[in-house]
């Protein structure tokens, strides 16, 4: 009988499953997830290039660190801001072998999550559908014709669990639970699309784990330290599943541990 280690694949650190050089897109690379992705990817040799994005416009300006990584502004709610990075995208030309969006809203300024359908705000819920679900189809329209289509590639957006319909069992979150799995049905329904002209494409839901983050630091405090992964521990789980997925497998939704998340 073989062993746990002896039955799955073993695969290498900093291997994320590409076989020639890859060029990546990192959305929301100013968060917590999202800047370790970053640094994960520029610590990968074969990495020729790291487009990140952000809000932040200070930051885009400034000097980046690597002469591999690309800073572009983006704000998901504003057409301008989408047009923009549309603009820049055709402008450097760069073919994307690798997307993660690792953008996401929980709580800030008029927003927390609902513990009732008694909170529920229309302002609160559109912004929430603007990023998790709204967004992240404009930015698959836009990134999907800098794909290639003879080559592998994964575009995989970060989730959570909390955004499957299946597993919910404490009801609450109504704004961040619906967009979320709204941004699921998203990523399902551009999988059977562009299976049909990006046959070597996966597209893919991601659930990281809970994070030591300023999105889950409100409602994680409680937690026990061995279910919180710091920001580098999770990106290096779902390195391994980005590794090992397969065009068989797009239009799934994936946790931490590689195992396989209902919708």
């Amino acid at each position: 009988m073989q062993s746990e280690s002896e039955s799955k694949p073993v695969i290498p650190q900093h291997d994320w499953g590409f076989e020639g050089p890859v060029n990546v897109l990192v959305l929301g690379a100013r968060g917590g997830v999202g800047e370790a992705f970053c640094k994960a990817l520029l610590g990968t040799e074969q990495v020729m290039r790291v487009l990140q994005t952000s809000r932040d416009l200070a930051w885009c300006d400034g000097t980046p660190d690597d002469s591999r990584e690309m800073r572009v502004p983006l704000d998901l709610t504003s057409d301008s801001s989408l047009q923009a990075f549309q603009d820049r995208l055709r402008s450097e030309d760069v073919p994307l072998h690798l997307i993660v969006n690792c953008t996401g809203i929980l709580h800030g300024e008029g927003l927390r999550p609902e513990r009732s359908w008694a909170q529920i705000e229309r302002s609160a819920m559109q912004h929430a559908f603007d990023v998790h679900a709204t967004g992240l189809a404009l930015v698959f329209q836009i990134t999907i014709d800098f794909v290639p289509r003879t080559e592998r590639s994964v575009f995989a957006s970060l989730s959570a669990r909390i955004g499957s319909i299946d597993d919910n069992r404490l009801g609450g979150w109504f704004s961040y639970r619906a967009s979320k799995a709204a941004q699921n049905m998203i990523l399902k329904t551009a999988s059977i699309e562009a299976a049909r002209r990006w046959p070597k494409m996966t597209v893919v839901a991601l659930h990281p784990g809970t994070v030591h983050s300023n999105l889950s630091a409100p409602f994680s405090k409680n937690l026990p330290p061995d279910r919180v992964f710091t920001p580098e521990q999770s990106v290096q789980h779902l390195r391994k599943v980005i590794a090992g997925l397969t065009p068989q497998q797009s239009g799934s939704f994936w946790a931490w541990d590689g195992s396989p998340i209902s919708w």
